[in-house]
Parts: structure tokens; C-alpha cells; sequence
């Protein structure tokens, strides 16, 4: 049998507990595969010129850009 490269994964938010937990997460997963994390929407703009996560993990509300707005201009770039 084939076998399948994982899932990368993007994390996004502003506490830094929660990043740990959600890293702990995917790093525990053999199917999962951390790329990036970010504090901001900003932060993930920019990481996502570098890398193209399959899935993004993103807070909606953090200070400066939200979630929401950071999904709306990713979803028009890629």
C-alpha cells in the first residue's frame, strides 16, 4: 500500500497556550505535518507566501487583522 505524504498544517493565533496545545496536537499525529505558526492574520499572510499549508488552524478574533479577514484575503489569493 501507498503511502500518503500528511496533511500540512498552518497555526494562527495570539495565545501562545493555545498554540502550544494545537502543536502538541498535530505533532502527536502521524498524518499531520506542522509548517507554520503565526500570531496574527498579518503574520499568516505573510507565512502563506512562503508555504501552502493544506489546512489552516485560525483564531477569528485576535487583535489587529481577525481571523475573518485574514481567511477572506487568503481565500482570494490562493
Amino acid at each position: 500500500m501507498q503511502q500518503m505524504d500528511p496533511i500540512t498544517i498552518m497555526i494562527v493565533d495570539d495565545h501562545p497556550g493555545v498554540r502550544d496545545a494545537l502543536r502538541l496536537f498535530v505533532e502527536s499525529t502521524p498524518d499531520l505535518k506542522l509548517i507554520a505558526e503565526a500570531r496574527s492574520g498579518e503574520e499568516a499572510l505573510e507565512l502563506c507566501a512562503n508555504s501552502t499549508p493544506h489546512v489552516i488552524l485560525m483564531d477569528v478574533m485576535m487583535p489587529g487583522m481577525g481571523g475573518l479577514a485574514a481567511i477572506k484575503i487568503l481565500h482570494e489569493k490562493y
